[in-house]
């Protein structure tokens, strides 16, 4: 049966107090915290950490294709999934999609994905949601998002959660929106919202889907919800007969916010990370309609307990303020630096350097094993020539060797921290280190590799890989 082989979950390692939200506009103090990305983070960013804690110790080449789901693709027109499969080092036969326009868009890329391998379209396909949603300055939808980022790896083999149903409807409603002239996400009146939308549609096709699997509220262990927020939650858990203490899934809206497409798979991820074999779990979703999925864990689930789910993000966090916020969102202008423009980078060089840009591939001398980078023709120590097997660095964990505060340059988030790292193996790159406390870095402190955005710069983005510090 079609099912779930691996999770991967991404949260960003920055949080935003309400209450700090709450001061800046002198209102009502509001408890809870939410995940924010950092300036060089966005949905395609998250989407590729969540997959690549999926994928951990799986072969990319074998994956048939991916995914991507999201209402805040940094692209209109390109395709994000290729980018992010690109990353991974996927096969360019691999298939990619993007599954946009829709909060729903994760459970549907999971349903499609589903079809897919049950019509032996491929063996499995890894999807990938991730979100970043801006609410207006000063509205409720600024307190509620989160950041964030979720992935499944679907197939057929070594599953951990058979899919046994699927359900679902759909409905025409303009309650929460954002049109291709927005910014930022739109709503109306929240008890129209409530009562037409969310309440009623959830709670119709999580009841239609009970009665068409023949299934009562006691038959399942957990019930993953998405939900705006923590009040709508237990209304919506109430009408259907589930007990809010002992079955309803904890959706981490007090931790790290509503997280959109990746809302409802965090919470999936957060339940099968305290399941047992023979545990049934129902998930659901909502946006322009409603997802249901009925899963059953299996005993695969044992092999997954190692894995670093959502529970070890959760702890590791820093706090940042709300002008730090409003910067790294680009909501307020600065002055500035007087330093010379960055040059414009080139699409034909980016795409020259994708084997090294994007998938942070080197090289190792078949002769004497030297590990380099970039790729090179000509070995630097036994000088042989053309004679390199491909190495990747991205999954490498190396040791900080030296590194440079720069409080100067054309900066976000002053100061710039400039960090050479050595590897176990060999090989020296020079990086910028991100999501880090500048007083916290230190020389041997070990870093690991992450996917970011450099730049936005000539109408398209500059994405290359940095370090920040291990966590968990």
């Amino acid at each position: 049966m079609v099912g779930i082989v691996s999770y991967g979950a991404y949260v960003p390692v920055y949080r935003l107090s309400r209450a700090e939200i709450s001061r800046a506009w002198s209102k009502q103090a509001i408890s809870g915290e939410k995940a924010v990305a950092y300036y060089d983070e966005d949905s395609l960013t998250m989407a590729v950490a969540a997959a690549r804690s999926c994928v951990v110790e799986i072969d990319s080449k074998s994956i048939g294709g991916l995914y991507f789901a999201s209402v805040t693709s940094p692209y209109r027109e390109k395709q994000a999934a290729v980018t992010i499969a690109t990353v991974l080092d996927m096969s360019l036969e691999a298939y990619t999609v993007d599954i946009c326009n829709s909060l729903r868009a994760g459970t549907s890329a999971m349903r499609i994905a589903m079809d897919a391998i049950s019509n032996d379209s491929t063996d499995n396909i890894l999807v990938s949601a991730a979100d970043c949603r801006l609410g207006m300055p000063n509205s409720d939808a600024e307190m509620s998002f989160g950041d964030g980022a979720a992935a499944f790896l679907i197939g057929k083999t070594n599953v951990v959660a058979e899919i046994e149903g699927v359900y679902g409807i759909s409905n025409e409603l303009l309650d929460v929106w954002r049109s291709d002239k927005d910014a930022f996400v739109r709503s109306w009146e929240s008890r129209f919202v409530y009562s037409e939308g969310y309440t009623r549609i959830v709670t119709q096709a999580v009841s239609t889907a009970m009665k068409r699997y023949n299934l009562t509220p006691k038959d399942f262990a957990k019930v993953v919800l998405y939900t705006p927020d923590s009040r709508q939650l237990g209304t919506v858990a109430r009408k259907l007969g589930f007990d809010l203490a002992t079955q309803v899934q904890d959706t981490l809206y007090p931790k790290i916010g509503n997280t959109g497409t990746a809302q409802p798979l965090l919470a999936l991820i957060a339940a099968l990370e305290d399941a047992k074999a023979g545990d049934r779990i129902l998930l659901a979703s909502y946006g322009d309609g409603c997802d249901v999925f009925v899963l059953r864990v299996t005993k695969e689930i044992e092999k997954l307990r190692s894995k670093r789910g959502v529970k070890g993000q959760l702890e590791a966090k820093l706090m940042t303020t709300y002008n730090r916020y409003l910067r790294w969102r680009e909501l307020i202008e600065v002055e500035p630096p007087a330093v010379p423009p960055m040059e414009q980078p080139s699409p034909v060089a980016l795409w020259r350097d994708t084997h090294g840009g994007l998938t942070l591939h080197g090289v190792k001398c078949k002769r004497c094993g030297t590990i380099q980078y970039p790729v090179q023709r000509v070995c630097g120590v036994c000088r042989a020539k053309d004679e390199f097997d491909d190495y990747m660095f991205a999954d490498k964990v190396g040791k900080l060797v030296t590194f440079s505060h720069d409080s100067l340059g054309n900066l976000i988030d002053p100061p710039n921290t400039v960090a050479v790292v050595d590897f176990p193996e060999g090989g020296r790159i020079t990086f910028d280190m991100t999501s880090r406390d500048p007083s916290e870095v230190k020389i041997g402190m070990s870093v690991a590799m992450v996917f970011r955005k450099i730049r936005y710069v000539g109408g398209f983005y500059d994405y290359w890989w940095k370090c920040c510090p291990v966590r968990g």
